[in-house]
């Protein structure tokens, strides 16, 4: 069965100072943190904020082109966990029939947000990642947990231009 869930947040992991995006459960309390990479949460962010860059990000590269191709988002699920690797799909619409793709759930929930797409977790992932991650919570209280916070909560498109590639 697949629950239908909305962002949390974005916390970040004390011991492994890695992003975690918290997904909750719209039907009761439950919440399924996965850890993802910076540029994913840095694109997660900056969605959840609606910020708009000069430029195409990732995702919004890959939007822009499916829509090109008059290709939609209907949804996207979380669908499995195997060895502690999260799995994904994202249900596309086409004029030439609905499919499914494989993806990241971090690259999935950043497309999720920008079509602004339903985000469904299975049951099983729910119940695997309480056996993965007991400990974890909604809120990271540490010092490097309140930093990242007050620095997605401050991103702005002119903080990318700092950054060279």
């Amino acid at each position: 069965m697949l629950h239908k869930m909305s962002i949390a947040g974005i916390a970040m992991d004390p011991a492994s100072n890695t992003p975690i995006i918290l997904l909750k459960s719209e039907e009761d309390d439950q919440v399924v943190p996965i850890w993802i990479g910076l540029l994913e949460a840095t694109s997660i962010a900056s969605a959840m904020k609606n910020i708009k860059f000069d430029r195409p990000m990732t995702h919004d590269l890959f939007k822009n082109f499916a829509e090109r191709m008059n290709i939609s988002v209907s949804r996207i699920e979380v669908s499995d966990i195997k060895d502690n690797t999260y799995y994904a799909l994202i249900h596309f619409t086409s004029p030439d029939g609905d499919f499914t793709m494989d993806a990241r759930p971090s690259d999935a929930i950043a497309i999720a947000l920008r079509y602004d797409a339903p985000v469904f977790v299975d049951d099983k992932v729910i119940t695997k990642s309480q056996d993965t991650a007991p400990d974890a919570e909604l809120g990271d209280e540490s010092e490097e947990g309140k930093k990242w916070a007050d620095y997605l909560k401050n991103l702005s498109p002119d903080e990318f231009g700092k950054y060279k590639v």
